[in-house]
């Protein structure tokens, strides 16, 4: 091989090799600031074909309907709790803070936060819906029917 090919050999490889290990740290940094949407019924069985399901310590975002007097206040602290349904199994959310004025029990909201047990998850931000009509599209497509069905739950077994 004549010098000449070699040296362009050489830097095709480098600005691969560059190139790759670019692309890999960005996606490495980026790692830990994705945060999959989940729905409870997701969070319990296990989202895709291959029913994976998040591990503790997870970030996540979480969406479904707030089961009416499942919001638990408490009177010395901003510390909140509240359960989220789809379709299927409760899942109990955990908040510290002040929640959006337009939270309210049976409506839509999406919660973003770390799970911490298999279906608890201690929240950082709370978004609720702005009017009747708005649904996060996501939500919207993961409780379709919800509005017309009602939910079967029982408070009192966490399911």
């Amino acid at each position: 091989m004549n010098p000449r090919r070699k040296k362009r050999l050489l830097v095709i490889v480098a600005i691969l090799f560059g190139l790759g290990s670019s692309i890999g740290l960005v996606l490495y940094a980026l790692q830990e600031n994705i945060n999959l949407f989940y729905t409870p019924s997701e969070l319990i069985d296990g989202k895709g074909p291959n029913k994976e399901k998040p591990f503790i310590g997870q970030k996540l975002r979480i969406g479904g309907m707030v089961v009416p007097g499942s919001v638990d206040r408490n009177e010395k602290s901003l510390e909140v709790s509240f359960k989220l349904i789809d379709t299927g199994p409760l899942v109990t959310v955990k908040y510290q803070g002040i929640l959006p004025d337009l939270f309210r029990e049976g409506q839509g909201i999406v919660a973003q936060g770390v799970l911490i047990e298999p279906n608890v998850i201690e929240a950082f931000e709370v978004l609720a819906k702005h009017d009747e009509e708005y649904m996060p599209a996501e939500v919207a497509e993961a409780v379709k029917g919800i509005k017309h069905e009602k939910p079967k739950y029982n408070l009192d077994s966490g399911n």
